[in-house]
Order: C-alpha cells, then structure tokens, then sequence
C-alpha cells in the first residue's frame, strides 16, 4: 500500500487473492443458487470486498477453473508491472496508493451519482389489513391477513416472497439445527434461539379474488406463484389466514412473560424485491435483522378486557378501549412537558380503574401510515406514564417495580428531543416504550427494553432503541446484510445523547469516546472482520455492527470533516433517503457530495478492510537552508490506513502549538516531512496529542530530545 515501496504493496495483494478464494461465494457475479458455476473474481485495485456494497467486480468466469489459472491470475494480480511488460504501459500507481478510488456499480436512473434516488427510483407499495387474535388460555395468537401490493418496478413478478420469522422456533429450523451461541454484549446475553420451544406458523390459506395460490414454504421463507405474472405498475390483493404457538422466548425479539406479551415478527410480510438485487428472500437466522418494504396498517387486535394495548401506529377506537380518566390524562400530557401518570401505579393491575365496563374481549383498532413493520404488547398490569415533546407523544408502559423505569418517560422524551433537534424530525405520532423481557428492540413507535438496575444503562438502552427509529425504521437499509448502516449508526447517535443526558458526571464526559477504550479488546489482528461483513458470519457483532462503525463516524465528524461539514452531509443522506431503501454505495456517494471531500481512502480502511493506524515520528533534526535555520520533522505512516495528523510541538522555552496536516500528506507515499520555519528549540514532538486514533503503537507517536 505504500506508494515508494514494493514489499508492503505486494503483501497487500497477495492476501487479497487469498482473501478472494474464501469470499468466492458472496461476489456479486455469483448467482442466488451456492450450487451454481463458482466464479472467481480479482479486482484491477488491490482490494477485495463484499459483493453486496455493491463494488463492481471484474470477474474471470471459467467453469470449472483450473488451479493453473488460479495461480496466474495471481501472478498477474501480486506483479503488475510484469503484466504491463506485454503492452509496454507501466503499472498504474492506484494499485499501490490508499487513495484508490472505489470500483462502484455505476450510476442509473434508480440511483444517480450523487448518492440519491435517481429520477426513476422506485421500491414497492404493500399495504396490510390484520385482524388478530390473542388467545392467552392457549398462549396463540390466529389472524387474517389481506395484503394489497403494488409492483411499481418495471419488471414482471411471476411470484412473490414473503417472511414468516415464527417459523424459526420450528423443530427443523435453521436455528435449531445449529444450535448456535448466543451473543453477550458487555454481559448482556442475546440469544436468537427459541430457547428449546417448539413452534412455528401454520399457514391455513393464500387466495387472490377468490382463486387459492399455490405457495412453498422453505423454513422462514415462503414463495407465492401467480398463475400469471404480475405486470409493472399493477396491483394485487393477498387473503391469508394462519395461527402461532407464542415462544415464551422468540429469537430475542418477542414473547411472554406471565401476563405480559411483547409480540414482534408476527404476522407473514412482504420481502423487498428493489433495483439492487432482486427478491431479498434471506432466510432468518437470528444475528441478522430485517429488511422490509413501506405501506400503511390497518390491524385490529382482540385480547382480553382487563388487556391494555400498545402498539406501532395510532388508536383509532379510544372511546371504546379507554376510560373517560384515561383519555383525559393523556390530553393532559400533550400540554406539558412533565410527566402525566395515565395508569398509576395503584391502578395498574384493577381493571375496575383501568377498564371499561364488560367482560370478555374488546378489540383495539390501530393504523399507521408509510411504516415498514408492526408489533404491539398487551398487559393487564402496565403503569403508564406520557408527556410530549413538540407535539409527539413520549409514553412508557411497564410493571410495578420496575427499576428506574419512572424516570423511562423522561429519558424517552431527552432521545427524542435529541435526535430530532440535531438529525432530522421525529417522523411518528409517539414514540412508546415496553418495560419487559426482550434485552432491546424497535419497531416503528414501539420499542421493547428491560428494567435495569443502573440509571446509565436503562438510559443507553432506551435511547439505543428509539434511535432505531432513525435507522433503520426511517432509513430503511438492508440490516440483514450491513448492520453497521443501522446499528453502527445508531450508536453513533446514541454517545453523543448520552454524553448530554448525563452531562457533568464522569459517564457523561466519557461515553463518547467509549468505542475507542474498546478497540484493543476488539480489533484483534486476525479475528476482527470487515464491516461489510453480512451479519451472520460476524464472529463479533457487538464490535463489528456497533461500537467501530460508531468510532469510525466519531472520527469522521471530528478528525477528519469537522462537525459542520460532517452534519450537513450526514443529515443529506437520512434527508435523502428517508422511507427508502439506500445501500452502501448510495452513502458513500451522497458523504462525498454533500461534504465536498472524497472519502473513497476512508470507506475503503474502515469499511471494506481491517486496515490499521500506525502514525510515527520517525525523527527530528535540525537543517539549514536558504530561510535560515528550520527543524525538519520527519512522519511515518507505517501501516495501511491513513488518517489526518494532529501533531504538538514543545519547546524548550515551554511553550507550544498544534499543528493539523489533512489526509492528503500522504499522497506521495508513507513518509512526510514538514520543515518547521522556528528557530526555537524542539524538546518534545508529539503525534495524537488528544489520543483519539486506535494507534497501534502509541509509543512511537512521541520524539523527545
């Protein structure tokens, strides 16, 4: 990677065609089917990465490939200039410099070069009608489905794919059958099993205008077959029924605890069919999250009378379902900013104070409009507080005794305020949070978070989850494939609330920069993985999808944009992309227009690579020259990512100033000399004075004479 060298350069790509043989099947030349032709694929640049950032990829195609021509196309790859020997070019410098440009799919009418939709954009409309039932004696919830889709894509659809989540409690599932691991995120466990119970959905019928549909189901996928493809810019109408043991522990997403059900992967739903790739029919394994299209709800949920029900959109049958007190207090709580006690905590669990007269069940009518998914939770024993911050309602539900949870309808409200007034509005009606048995999750207005015993990290949870209302509920990306675009970001978002929610106290002054007090524990050589790596074959999702993308975009706004030119880029992009599906080439491009910096040599070290930081001052001495006396200070970027330097200067007379060179000191090459005009005396060089780079070897950043 070193532009004066050959030695580093031809390391570089010797493991990147070694990197290429164990990546063969997630290029992007390889079709849908693993059985199908393997195709190897070497890049003109002297990087490899994920198919799905959509990087262009030159591909050689033999089929079946000779290990002879394997090992040609790596001479040719790890010694170009023998190659250009044939042609009598010489080798092109890109090969060598970290400034190499990114090889991305080209711009089209979907998707321009700019990083935005394009002026033909489209992505699918589906609309869904659910009338729902919980039956609590039987722990199953049965419902009807109509689903209303529109292809606004140009291509006919000879079928559709949906997802049926519940189908990993299946005996023969996926999940099941690898009995994997669960994930522990500093001590919090996450386990994407069913935790030993045996479900699953049963579908009862698919039918369009009365005519039944013939569908296969593999596992936690299902196709639907026309009898006629669907034409562009048509409509179709989906009749489904089906039912569901509920799992006391579903996937870490969903449940049942006692009287409290948390309810989340649901109902069968749509998979994106977009621009990019087609159907994303993935299955479900656990690690990886959703990807889902954006339509409106209209769900009606029958539960038991004593239930109180919260859910993703608004209530639409309040004098039913509530009480003249209830429907009161919350008209009292969007006049303030204090919190309003709906449900106190002497009520909660009477249903004489909480209740409308009757018996039975009574049904509760919600509907949101352009969101990509529902969930809700029912109990009959929720305290429930509100406030509103600009005219959102902030709520909170949970169970007496709860820890810190009377203080979750403030800290709700601080996220909110937050995020919106630093990224983009607050795009919903309320924003809901479910005290309960999931460790963390989000869903459009709804999120589910545990009771937990420190203030620091009920906040954080909190905060973590409606940040998700951003990414990826606003900015809906692929988290089966990049979790670093929502949850990466998302943390990101979440330090900086942190810091000012608990501004003044020792965790406020210090979360911020926590992902880097993370790094050396993490980003160890040879186990730590690329961000683009798909989430499940991450062997370290806390690092990969959370803490490094979130220092990546630290350094980012700090060290190398600046806190102005890297908001206005980033608020662009959730501008840009709102309620639309971008991938990681649309935000590397929109980052480069909107900040007016190209940042392909960033992406490439923090995204597609495990590159590392090694900035060294390799010596000081003094020179003479026509200007008179100078010190001459000589840096060293040892490794392969490159980064701006921050670099202090002390003098003998104690006295000293920072200077700060851009990125493009290393343009000509790994080594930098700066001729400091002073006569003064150097005592003491120092490179990251402010300790904000994962330096490798922090111990070389400083000369002293």
């Amino acid at each position: 990677m070193f532009s004066h060298q050959t030695g580093p350069c031809y390391t570089e790509s010797y493991r990147s065609v070694v990197a290429a043989v164990s990546k063969i099947q997630r290029l992007d030349t390889l079709a849908a089917d693993p059985h199908t032709t393997v195709r190897f694929a070497a890049l003109s640049i002297s990087y490899l990465t994920d198919a799905h950032t959509e990087i262009h990829l030159k591909s050689i195609a033999p089929s079946p490939m000779k290990l002879s021509t394997l090992f040609l196309i790596g001479i040719l790859f790890l010694f170009p200039a023998a190659a250009d020997a044939q042609t009598g070019q010489s080798a092109p410098m890109a090969v060598s410099s970290p400034f190499q440009t990114l090889d991305l799919r080209a711009p089209n009418p979907y998707r321009n070069a700019s990083g935005r939709p394009g002026h033909m954009y489209w992505q699918q409309q589906v609309d869904y009608e659910i009338h729902a039932t919980l039956h609590t004696a039987e722990q199953e919830i049965s419902g009807a489905e109509s689903i209303r889709y529109r292809n606004n894509s140009p291509d006919a659809l000879p079928y559709l794919w949906m997802h049926i989540e519940q189908n990993a409690c299946a005996a023969e599932s996926v999940s099941n059958r690898l009995k994997q691991p669960p994930l522990v995120f500093l001590g919090a466990v996450f386990d994407f099993s069913c935790q030993g119970f045996v479900g699953g959905m049963t579908i009862g019928s698919i039918s369009s205008s009365g005519r039944v549909l013939d569908h296969t189901i593999y596992g936690t996928t299902m196709r639907i077959d026309f009898d006629e493809p669907l034409p562009p810019g048509s409509t179709t109408t989906l009749e489904l029924t089906w039912k569901f043991k509920i799992p006391p522990y579903g996937l870490a997403r969903m449940g049942r605890d006692g009287d409290l059900y948390e309810i989340a992967q649901w109902f069968p739903r749509l998979a994106v069919y977009d621009d990019v790739r087609g159907w994303n029919a993935e299955p479900y394994i656990g690690a990886g999250e959703f990807y889902l299209e954006y339509g409106d709800y209209d769900v009606t949920l029958t539960v038991p009378r004593d239930f109180i029900v919260s859910a993703t959109g608004e209530l639409q049958n309040a004098d039913e379902v509530l009480t003249a007190r209830q429907r009161e207090r919350l008209r009292r709580a969007m006049t303030q900013s204090e919190s309003v006690a709906i449900i106190t905590e002497s009520e909660a669990g009477n249903p004489e104070e909480t209740r409308p007269a009757g018996s039975g069940t009574i049904d509760w009518h919600f509907m949101a409009e352009n969101v990509r998914d529902f969930a809700f939770a029912a109990s009959p024993d929720f305290r429930w507080d509100a406030t509103n911050w600009n005219g959102i309602r902030i709520e909170a539900l949970y169970r007496r005794g709860a820890a810190n949870w009377e203080e979750a309808v403030e800290m709700s409200r601080a996220s909110i305020r937050y995020f919106s007034e630093q990224w983009y509005m607050y795009p919903y009606s309320h924003a809901t949070t479910i005290e309960g048995l999931i460790e963390g999750m989000e869903y459009p207005m709804l999120t589910f978070v545990p009771a937990m015993e420190l203030r620091e990290d009920l906040h954080w949870v909190i905060s973590h989850e409606f940040g998700h209302e951003w990414f990826p509920m606003l900015v809906g990306s692929n988290e089966r494939f990049y979790p670093w675009m929502d949850e990466g970001f998302n943390t990101f978002m979440d330090l900086a609330g942190a810091a000012e929610y608990f501004e003044g106290t020792d965790y406020g002054s210090s979360i911020e920069w926590n992902p880097l007090a993370l790094y050396a524990e993490n980003a160890v050589p040879g186990k730590e993985q690329p961000l683009i790596t798909r989430a499940a074959e991450q062997n370290n999702l806390f690092w990969s999808a959370y803490q490094k993308p979130a220092l990546m975009l630290q350094l980012l706004r700090h060290e190398v944009l600046g806190e102005e030119r890297f908001d206005f880029a980033f608020r662009s992009y959730i501008d840009a992309w709102a309620n639309k599906h971008p991938t990681p080439a649309d935000f590397f491009r929109i980052m480069k227009d909107a900040s007016g910096m190209d940042l392909d040599w960033f992406w490439h070290d923090w995204v597609l690579t495990v590159a590392r930081l090694d900035q060294a001052v390799e010596s000081v001495s003094g020179v003479q020259n026509a200007d008179g006396a100078s010190t001459e200070i000589v840096l060293i970027n040892h490794l392969a990512m490159v980064m701006p330097v921050e670099m202090e200067i002390e003098y003998a007379d104690n006295t000293s100033e920072i200077i700060r060179f851009p990125v493009e000191m290393w343009n000509q090459g790994s080594r930098f000399v700066y001729l400091l005009s002073d006569a003064r005396e150097v005592r003491r060089v120092t490179l990251d004075p402010r300790n904000r780079y994962p330096d490798d070897v922090r111990e070389n950043n400083t000369w002293v004479r």
